[in-house]
């Protein structure tokens, strides 16, 4: 008789919980297969210290081959789901098209950034879910300092070194902790010439800061940021962001280069894609944590609506610690159902909470106790140190000489700005120039391919900085762009992102409808692979995906407009790794620039 398979969607806090559970109670038993798009599992709690320069990136890396020596990972995204077929299909990282067959399934594949419909804030915000973005954010507000630093401009100087970040919620309010003592640490070191000293500013529509949590921990963490010069504004959010600022909507502008969106998230879209009910946007299961008329399927964490048995009538709510502890009762019941054990409903005890505020300073109430100052940072710290599956030896040895010895405030500059943009399909991977992008198309088995949608245009518009090359630099005198560069003028007045004439690895397309990527690109029957783009993706091109019966539907991709290469007789403006040989070079990486959307939609918001 075979072995079980079991096949596991996604390794955040409720999918690697999962397998280690499964791993240990089959006893090799059963065949566990992880699919995820990365090898690792990311602490996401501590991604603000690496922000903040505190943590190298791999600290908060924990390797899924390393800590799960009986599972079998598979690296790459879900993209498709046939539950009557009983299989999986998914593409791996370098554009290889896979099937994974399951006797049990178990839908872990988390959340993305949260979407409203602000104009602007697709182009010129970015999100802080994943390591790019964070090793982005570092090498971002670095450079920001430095270039205020040396401008003798007091607005300019005034607006580089303004941080806004939208979202006063667990992340925000530690990304602004951490880098306000950040960028104080730069200041101190290298003072600016006009005497300024970085402006961080934390909006929020909520009355109050942490407004999810205990009302003293709010107290705790908005005198702790304003003892460090934050700018609190509560029932305040951004109207509107262009590249030179933000509109707030209490009518007053803010000059910035940085604005970062916290606000929160939502499920993967992976699971609107099944067409099983829903509970906005979550999967409904029961308390068991099996999806109803389909025994053979688990879900848990973000993607999962939970009942919560202490609260008749509600949901557990979207956090790390109801994800690691999903997981644990997820695989227990997905043991039971073969005969491993027995079945458990889900049942939580609040432990409390920790927040981080850099330095000593921490809020948190274990077991419901209040505490701040030294005692809660110290707390704090215990807490992520016995959480974390793996790499506490080389955590407690980052803080202890981050104690000691001053931050390393350099820009490495292997992250771009459109690498990670904000509706980005999986934050946890960096966007690469060449990366095939993938259209679906659900459940016919025929094998049409979705349209492609080349991306917006920017039509007579300054091209930005960060965006790909072909347009304006910021860096350049006036604004001007480069001379003598091929390629170098944007597209102009072509629908549907069409690319602009006489421009290398440029192709007319014919007239298609638009594709589109929401979350994770996933889809359903038998996908085809899209043509092969040879510049970087440009964001803000997503549009709703189409459903197609239980058994899945589609997620469509959006490949970048091709544009040529841009490289001055100089040399390029800003060194880094060479992209292959047949794709253009990345441009100068500096603040995102306008992007006319072709789609005549605003950004999406919540599903």
């Amino acid at each position: 008789m075979s072995r079980p398979r079991i096949v596991i969607v996604g390794a955040g806090f409720a999918g690697y919980r999962t397998a280690r559970t499964l791993s240990r109670l089959t006893r090799h038993q059963a065949d566990i297969t992880l699919l995820n798009p990365t090898d690792y599992f990311l602490y996401l709690p501590l991604l603000p210290q690496v922000a903040a320069g505190i943590l190298e990136p791999r600290r908060v890396s924990v390797s899924l081959s390393g800590t799960l020596p009986h599972v079998r990972l598979v690296l790459g995204e879900a993209d498709g789901i046939d539950l009557d077929g009983h299989t999986v299909h998914y593409s791996g990282p370098e554009g290889e098209e896979g099937t994974l067959p399951f006797d049990r399934l178990v839908l872990a594949a988390g959340s993305v950034n949260k979407l409203l419909p602000v104009p602007g804030v697709a182009e010129h915000a970015h999100g802080f879910r994943g390591l790019p973005e964070a090793l982005y954010l570092r090498d971002h507000v670095t450079r920001q300092v430095e270039l205020a630093a040396a401008a003798k401009d007091r607005a300019e100087c005034a607006a580089r070194c303004t941080f806004v970040v939208v979202g006063a919620g667990y992340t925000g309010t530690e990304v602004a902790a951490h880098g306000a003592m950040y960028t104080d640490a730069q200041v101190r070191r290298h003072p600016m010439r006009t005497g300024m000293r970085p402006r961080w500013m934390l909006l929020d529509v909520a009355p109050r800061v942490l407004p999810e949590m205990d009302e003293r921990l709010s107290r705790t963490a908005g005198r702790v940021l304003r003892q460090r010069g934050v700018d609190v504004r509560m029932g305040t959010s951004v109207k509107e962001a262009t590249h030179d600022g933000v509109l707030l909507t209490d009518g007053s502008t803010v000059d910035t280069r940085t604005l970062v969106w916290c606000v929160g998230v939502r499920p993967d879209p992976l699971v609107e894609s099944l067409g099983l009910p829903l509970e906005r946007g979550r999967l409904l299961v029961d308390s068991h944590l099996r999806v109803p008329g389909r025994p053979e399927v688990f879900a848990c964490g973000d993607v999962a609506a939970v009942p919560d048995l202490n609260q008749p009538g509600q949901y557990t709510p979207m956090t790390a610690q109801h994800a690691w502890r999903h997981g644990k009762v997820c695989a227990q019941n997905v043991a039971a159902s073969l005969g491993v054990g027995r079945r458990r409903a889900y049942r939580h005890r609040d432990m409390g909470f920790v927040v981080d505020l850099g330095g000593a300073k921490a809020a948190a109430n274990p077991l419901g106790l209040p505490m701040s100052g030294p005692a809660a940072g110290a707390v704090t710290r215990g807490y992520h140190l016995a959480a974390m599956p793996g790499n506490r030896v080389r955590v407690a040895a980052d803080w202890l000489l981050d104690a000691v010895l001053p931050r390393q405030a350099v820009q490495l500059g292997l992250v771009r700005s459109w690498s990670v943009p904000l509706e980005s399909a999986s934050p946890e991977v960096a966007r690469v120039p060449g990366r095939p992008e993938r259209a679906r198309r659900a459940g016919t088995g025929t094998g049409e391919r979705d349209a492609v949608d080349p991306g917006a245009e920017r039509a007579g518009e300054e091209r930005s900085e960060e965006q790909p090359p072909g347009g304006h630099s910021r860096d350049r005198p006036s604004g001007e762009p480069a001379k003598n560069q091929p390629g170098g003028e944007p597209a102009r007045n072509q629908p549907g992102g069409e690319p602009a004439k006489n421009q290398p690895h440029a192709e007319p397309r014919e007239e298609q409808p638009h594709g589109s990527r929401s979350g994770s690109a996933r889809a359903s029957g038998t996908p085809r692979r899209a043509a092969e783009t040879a510049g970087p993706p440009a964001r803000g091109t997503r549009k709703p995906r189409k459903t197609s019966g239980t058994s899945g539907a589609t997620r469509s991709a959006n490949p970048a407009a091709p544009s040529g290469p841009t490289r001055s007789a100089d040399g390029p403006a800003d060194p880094g790794p060479e992209p292959p040989a047949d794709q253009p070079p990345p441009g100068p990486d500096i603040a995102p620039g306008p992007v006319k959307r072709t789609d005549g939609r605003a950004a999406e918001g919540d599903s």
